[in-house]
């Protein structure tokens, strides 16, 4: 697959618009056959007294020649200001812009542009002047960071125009003090259209053979006389989140407009993210071979806990930004200092509730190895069938164990240079391109996981009666042998209690 995104720079033109009163119907266009009257610098705008509330900065999306479509997926922009520096006007301290924004569309060349949004906002500008602020540095540019523009989820149209407007108001302080500003320059991010098929063909095929191994797991579990055990029903819930991931709803995006498909991909993959935190620590749970009376979920409530706050956490923020940009998609929560406060809390809050996760799951982790180790040392003891079947038991854990490492390290590796490539942006130096196959391999891989969750821990329905005993493996009378389970007897409890209990009477 060709590489996830890509990154479109754009060059704002400057258009003069003369009438007096500002219709919010009239579009300025940069180029094309009812071009606006355009402006080279603002040198020019001083010698023909046209004021700076009559100056229109316009970017058309795509480029001449091109157009937009479904299968980009999504629209991120990212606005840069050049500013210059000038004695007589310098940028103060915690300066602010003020936008006055307005997003068109049209699917023709020809056709008259609809309005999708139109808002005022506000900017907080960060720059910093390398050179002493003397006569001889008049004209040197700012070095400025780049700024959240705006976001929309999806691109169902062929052509985008932005009208971007600086009003100037001296008595109410609004522009002022933002320094020379010289050109506006854009940054347009969307999904490729390569990428998009190959996305939309995995999750095609993935979707059949999960549903098809959840089926056989419940029908095998179904099979037992016995009433499923907490571990069989979360892998099964793990299934089921795992299966809402894959439904490839996102088919229908090419075809309307549904501007909610990030937030909706965001609420998705954090509920899969939140069952999987979950199953390990039940996992290790039901592993520890203590005397501790489990297989309820109420036992768990100390770990489970911090996992539900902090996805509740990461819910909030995510419906604060990308909820509001359904309305506004020139919004950003990082623009106000409230905002920022409170989307820096939230995601405070859910990194400690990590944090606490983690140190959790280590020490069950350690527990487990350390009884496990325990344990082995008794196996010799043990008649040839038990021995073997815990022995299977206790490599199908470690085995699961380091396979789960392996995936969790993978994945905290993708979300960390994913952060970084993301951060590209307001960072400057720092280029990682992020492969496709990255986000493909991440996406296969837990697919994976949960399908070999579900083929090894489905309960066998074999059970060895007398006329199958084996004497020389030592089977008695009704004992199972079996490799595949965590269940002994067909209604019988966890092996876990069966080994803790085995282990107190001998």
């Amino acid at each position: 697959a060709p590489s996830p995104t890509t990154a479109v720079p754009y060059m704002s033109v400057k258009c003069i618009d003369v009438r007096k009163n500002h219709h919010k119907t009239k579009w300025l266009m940069p180029w094309g056959p009812n071009h606006c009257e355009k402006l080279k610098d603002f040198d020019e705008a001083m010698s023909r007294q046209i004021e700076a509330n009559d100056i229109v900065f316009a970017v058309h999306v795509p480029l001449p020649n091109k157009e937009m479509s479904p299968w980009f997926q999504f629209m991120l922009f990212i606005i840069q200001l050049d500013i210059a520096f000038k004695m007589d006007n310098d940028l103060k301290e915690n300066a602010e812009i003020t936008l006055d924004v307005s997003l068109g569309y049209r699917d023709d060349m020809f056709g008259d542009w609809e309005e999708i949004a139109h808002a005022i906002e506000i900017r907080k500008l960060k720059c910093t002047f390398g050179s002493p602020k003397t006569l001889d540095s008049e004209g040197r540019h700012y070095d400025c960071d780049f700024l959240p523009f705006m976001e929309i989820g999806s691109v169902a149209h062929k052509y985008y125009l932005i009208n971007i407007r600086l009003p100037v108001n001296e008595r109410k302080g609004i522009n002022v003090g933002i320094g020379e500003i010289k050109d506006i320059r854009l940054v347009g991010i969307h999904q490729n259209g390569g990428f998009t098929k190959v996305w939309f063909a995995m999750k095609t095929f993935l979707t059949p053979s999960i549903l098809i191994i959840m089926v056989w797991y419940w029908r095998r579990i179904t099979l037992m006389t016995r009433a499923p055990v907490l571990l069989e029903k979360v892998i099964f819930a793990l299934g089921i989140s795992m299966t809402f991931i894959n439904i490839p709803v996102e088919w229908f995006s090419i075809g309307f407009d549904w501007t909610w498909m990030l937030l909706f991909g965001d609420i998705r993959q954090g509920i899969f993210y939140a069952m999987l935190l979950s199953f390990w620590i039940i996992f290790c749970g039901e592993h520890m071979m203590d005397q501790n009376e489990r297989n309820r979920l109420s036992g768990y409530w100390k770990q489970v806990g911090p996992i539900a706050v902090g996805s509740f956490c990461l819910f909030i923020f995510d419906m604060c930004e990308r909820g509001v940009q359904l309305k506004n998609p020139f919004y950003s929560i990082w623009t106000t200092e409230v905002g920022t406060e409170l989307a820096m809390a939230f995601i405070i809050v859910a990194g400690i509730c990590l944090c606490l996760y983690f140190l959790f799951l280590c020490f069950m982790v350690f527990q487990v190895f350390r009884n496990i180790s325990g344990k082995q040392s008794s196996l010799p003891a043990m008649s040839k069938a038990r021995r073997l079947h815990y022995e299977g038991l206790i490599f199908r854990f470690k085995f699961l164990m380091l396979i789960t490492l392996a995936c969790a390290a993978m994945t905290v590796i993708f979300f960390i240079v994913s952060q970084v490539t993301e951060g590209h942006w307001k960072w400057g130096d720092i280029t990682i391109q992020v492969n496709s196959a990255f986000f493909t391999g991440i996406y296969g891989m837990w697919n994976l996981y949960v399908f070999a969750l579900m083929f090894l821990y489905a309960p066998s329905h074999k059970n060895y009666g007398e006329d199958q005993s084996n004497g020389d493996l030592g089977v008695s009378s009704g004992e199972e042998l079996q490799l595949t389970t965590t269940i002994t007897h067909v209604d019988g409890p966890t092996e876990v209690y069966k080994l803790a209990r085995k282990e107190a009477q001998e």
